[in-house]
C-alpha cells in the first residue's frame, strides 16, 4: 500500500460517537482486546495527519507505521478519567514515535518548519507547535497540543490552493517555485496564495491566540 491508497482507506474510517467512545475506553480498560482494536481503528486518522508532512518521503509508510505504534501506545496508556480528549493525548506519541523515526533515517529536520508571522509582530511557530513535547508538564503539553489542534484545523479550513502553498512551504520541503511548478501558476501567485492564506490562517488563530496567552 502507498500513501495515497492509505489516505484513501483512512477517509472511510467513521468518527465515533461520545456515548460510543465511552463505552468503548471503558470495555478498552477493563481488558476488552475488540475493543482496544475498535479505538486504534478509530484513531488512525491521527496517524495520517502526523505522518502528512512526509507524504513525499519514500520511506513514508514505514513512518506510518511507527505512527501506528505510537498511536497503540497512547491508547494502552491513556486515561479517560482525567478529561483530557484522546486526539490531544494521543498526537504526542504519535508525533514522538514518527520524529524518532525520521531522526535515525537521517530527516527529520527535512520539512522547513518555519515561523507563520502574525499581526502582532509574533508569529505562530510551527516548529515548536509540531514538535515533540514530551518534556513539558502535563499542562503546557494540553495547552500546546489544543494550540497545534487549533493550527491544524485552520491549516484545514483554507482553500485548496492556499493550504497547499502553506502546507507545502511551512510544513514541507517545498519552496516558491516547487509550488508555481506543481500548481502551474506563475511564482507571483505562489506568494499571493501564500500570503492570503496567512492573512485567513491569522484570523481563525487570533481570538484563540489572545486567550490562550
Amino acid at each position: 500500500m502507498n500513501f495515497g491508497e492509505y489516505m484513501a482507506a483512512i477517509s472511510a474510517v467513521k468518527l465515533l460517537a461520545p456515548e460510543e467512545e465511552r463505552q468503548l475506553w471503558q470495555a478498552c480498560k477493563a481488558g476488552d482486546r475488540k475493543a482496544r482494536q475498535r479505538l486504534i481503528e478509530a484513531y488512525q486518522p491521527l496517524v495520517c495527519r502526523e505522518a502528512s508532512p512526509w507524504r513525499s518521503r519514500p520511506d513514508i509508510m514505514d513512518a506510518v507505521q511507527e505512527g501506528t505504534v505510537g498511536l497503540i501506545e497512547a491508547v494502552e496508556t491513556y486515561r479517560p478519567e482525567r478529561g483530557v480528549a484522546f486526539s490531544l493525548y494521543g498526537m504526542h506519541r504519535i508525533r514522538g514515535r514518527i520524529l524518532d523515526f525520521l531522526r535515525k533515517e537521517g530527516g527529520a529536520d527535512t520539512p522547513c518548519l518555519e515561523a507563520l508571522p502574525m499581526e502582532d509582530g509574533g508569529a505562530v511557530n510551527l516548529k515548536e507547535c509540531l514538535a515533540d513535547r514530551s518534556a513539558l508538564t502535563v499542562p503546557e503539553q494540553v495547552e500546546n497540543a489544543v494550540f497545534s489542534e487549533r493550527l491544524h484545523s485552520a491549516l484545514d479550513r483554507l482553500p485548496g490552493k492556499e493550504k497547499a502553498v502553506l502546507e507545502g512551504m511551512y510544513l514541507g520541503t517545498a519552496d516558491a517555485k516547487d509550488m508555481a511548478d506543481s500548481l502551474s501558476v506563475s511564482l507571483a501567485h505562489v506568494y499571493h496564495l501564500r500570503d492570503k492564506g496567512i492573512r485567513r490562517v491569522r484570523g481563525m488563530l487570533a481570538r484563540f491566540k489572545s486567550s490562550w496567552t
